[in-house]
């Protein structure tokens, strides 16, 4: 077998592989959902029609108007403190981040 017929079965072989392989960061719109219901409802509106409960929460619908929602990635791992009081400190964990970070692009 020539070097240049194992170099195309081994391109074959990687290839086919990668048709089937899972994304780098497979994300569920649907928990990040649930996340934002869980630690964020009680303030933020998290659909996009609703009014804040809170009224100087900003609606998650907007976050995207003020910076790229992927910006509180890291923020989101190492626990978002605000400016303001009410807001408790939260930390997520990888998959939450994207999760919460994947609902937060669907409301755009």
């Amino acid at each position: 077998m020539s070097l240049a017929t194992i170099i195309r079965a081994a391109v074959l072989v990687l290839a086919a592989g990668s048709a089937f392989a899972l994304p780098a960061k497979a994300t569920n719109v649907e928990q990040g959902r649930r996340l934002a219901r869980v630690y964020c409802a009680r303030c933020h509106a998290i659909d996009k029609v609703s009014p804040s409960p809170l009224k100087i929460a900003p609606p998650f619908r907007t976050l995207h108007e003020r910076y790229p929602v992927e910006t509180l990635q890291e923020a989101l791992a190492e626990g978002i403190v605000t400016g303001h009081p009410s807001m408790p400190e939260f930390r997520f964990d990888p998959d939450q981040i994207n999760d919460f970070l994947a609902f937060l692009k669907s409301l755009e």
